[in-house]
């Protein structure tokens, strides 16, 4: 599992002209969800992601996180993040989960990091949407639930 934290001063997530979710000061994460992954990936994800301090202090320095800034949250699925692209010139997806296991795991993600008490924010799985991003910094991470295991 697959997680891209961009911080921003704000984001929404529009399907067909209507916006389904809208943030302030947080993070966007784009989700992405391998064949394999478990609950435990999206529940170290999800931990991961609100306690990582990419936010800085008065002193300008990375040591806040999302929860120490009371932030907020908006998580899109974004099964292009397991693109395979080493061979050819168009990506491969044969590493991402199925639909019903992705939708599955994207919602144990969200479930966790709702219980973190920040506000969480949603796109629709399998929607077409276009995303606004107000990159912060910008500050883009990649988080990998395979880095829990080395």
């Amino acid at each position: 599992m697959k997680a891209l934290l961009q911080r921003v001063t704000g984001a929404s997530v529009s399907i067909g002209g209507d916006v389904v979710g809208k943030i302030g000061p947080g993070l966007v994460v784009l989700v992405g969800v391998a064949s394999g992954d478990t609950g435990s990936e999206a529940q170290y994800l999800a931990q991961r992601t609100v306690n990582l301090r990419i936010f800085t202090d008065e002193e300008g320095k990375f040591n806040l996180s999302v929860l120490d800034i009371k932030g907020e949250l908006l998580v899109v699925s974004q099964f292009t993040l397991l693109a395979d692209t080493r061979k050819g010139r168009r990506p491969s997806f044969v590493e991402a989960a199925p639909p019903a296991q992705a939708e599955e795991l994207i919602e144990k993600f969200i479930t966790e990091a709702r219980a973190s008490g920040l506000k969480v924010e949603t796109g629709q799985f399998q929607q077409y949407m276009q995303v606004e991003i107000h990159n912060d910094g910008p500050v883009t991470i990649m988080l990998d639930s395979q880095d829990k295991r080395l």
